[in-house]
Parts: C-alpha cells; sequence; structure tokens
C-alpha cells in the first residue's frame, strides 16, 4: 500500500471517527438531558416516566461504540506495560503497533460479524424492546457493528503502520 493511498484512507478515516465522536458527545448530553426529565419527574412531580432510563441506555451504549474507533485513533486506550518496558525497543514496538492491534483486531472482527448477524436477525423478525414504549431494536442493534467495523479499519491501519515503521527503523 502506498504513502498516498494510506494518507488518504487516514483523512477519510479521521474524518468519519471525528463525526463518530461528535456523536457520541451528543449521545452523552442526551442522556444527561433525559436522566435529569426523568428524575424530576419522579421526584419532583411524583410522576414517574417510563421513557428516561430506556433512552439514557441506548444513548450510553451508542456513546461507547461510537467513540471507540476515534480513541483507538488517538491511542487514547489504557494500557498497562509492567513487563513491556522491560523488553528491547524493537520488541516493545513489534508488541505494541502490530501483535496488540492484531489481537483486537481480532477480538473486534468477530464482534462486527457477531453483532451484524444480531441486528440483522433483529430486523427480520421485528424485534421490539419488552416496555411499553416497545421501541424496535434494530437501530439501536446496527450501532454495535458500525462502530467496531470502524475499529477493525482503523486497527488494519495501524498493523500497516506498525510494519511500516517495524521496517523503517
Amino acid at each position: 500500500m502506498s504513502g498516498v493511498t494510506l494518507q488518504k484512507i487516514d483523512r477519510v478515516l479521521e474524518r468519519v471517527s471525528n463525526l463518530f465522536a461528535v456523536l457520541s458527545g451528543i449521545m452523552i448530553l442526551l442522556m444527561a438531558f433525559t436522566a435529569t426529565y426523568g428524575v424530576l419527574r419522579r421526584y419532583l412531580f411524583k410522576s414517574p416516566e417510563p421513557y428516561s432510563y430506556e433512552l439514557s441506555t441506548m444513548f450510553l451504549l451508542w456513546t461507547f461504540v461510537l467513540a471507540v474507533a476515534h480513541l483507538e485513533k488517538l491511542d487514547g486506550h489504557l494500557r498497562v506495560d509492567f513487563f513491556v518496558v522491560l523488553l528491547p525497543e524493537r520488541l516493545r514496538m513489534f508488541l505494541l503497533n502490530i501483535i496488540g492491534p492484531l489481537a483486537g483486531l481480532l477480538f473486534c472482527s468477530v464482534l462486527t460479524w457477531e453483532g451484524f448477524k444480531v441486528a440483522l436477525y433483529s430486523l427480520e423478525i421485528g424485534e421490539r424492546s419488552m416496555s411499553i414504549w416497545a421501541v424496535p431494536l434494530f437501530p439501536i442493534k446496527i450501532i454495535i457493528p458500525l462502530g467496531y467495523g470502524l475499529l477493525c479499519i482503523v486497527l488494519v491501519l495501524k498493523i500497516i503502520r506498525g510494519f511500516i515503521n517495524l521496517r523503517v527503523d
């Protein structure tokens, strides 16, 4: 893969992951508003409403799934490196930039594939939530393979960059 192609893919990926991160922030804001609304209705007006908890749960799922690719792109995840710092630099870079993302890619590709199957099945049977509201679950479930699919693409590019950097050093 040429450097120009990698840069073009990286720019598109940057825009999409930034969009997902902004959507994730909006979901956090909506989650705060719905939770506050539910609490106010319950305690101030003594009139509990059943929708705020369900909406907050949906927004929480979307928040995490949409933001995880952007977080990986920024390399902002937590890493415990007790033993990795003891290794030689080249081996450390190999573990952190190739083996780690490869393991993550394996895990996330399974999540993407299975999430897609579950979402399609949900669409097929017209699955709805068990609440009074009876929300269709397909739009909620399709976010999982979309978010993790984007994460898979980020991890593939990270692995390619890891090999390029390993070869250059």
